[in-house]
């Protein structure tokens, strides 16, 4: 419970700016096969945020390069691999623009990917 007092309109779903995407209601955009992407969000300055998910042996269909900006990660379940590395359910990745990885996943995966810059 908030303990706020006066006029709160310019707090929470009435902010200015401020939006939500239940994921379950967005449809799943087929990249590559076994991997699928959820758009949730696009921000005025192209900032974009994503649900993808990879389904058991899926592998991105060469390398993922970032730009014009970073790529942010969450894996929210299942473990990822980047080519390199797997990356475990609560793990945070960030990759700077001009890196590139070949996302996979041995077991499928599901992440939150964030754009802050497109």
């Amino acid at each position: 419970m908030s303990d706020l007092k006066g006029d709160r309109s310019q707090f929470g779903p009435n902010a200015a700016g401020y939006a939500w995407t239940l994921a379950d209601d967005v449809a799943p955009i087929q990249v590559f096969p076994g991997i699928t992407v959820k758009p949730l969000w696009e921000g005025d300055n192209g900032a974009k945020a994503f649900v993808t998910e990879l389904e058991p042996g899926a592998v991105w269909g060469g390398e993922d390069h970032h730009g014009p900006g970073p790529e942010e990660v969450f894996v929210v379940s299942g473990v990822l691999n980047d080519g390199v590395q797997d990356y475990p359910a609560g793990t945070f990745l960030h990759a700077p623009a001009g890196s590139w990885h070949v996302p996979q996943s041995v077991t499928g995966c599901v992440l939150f990917v964030f754009y802050p810059e497109g």
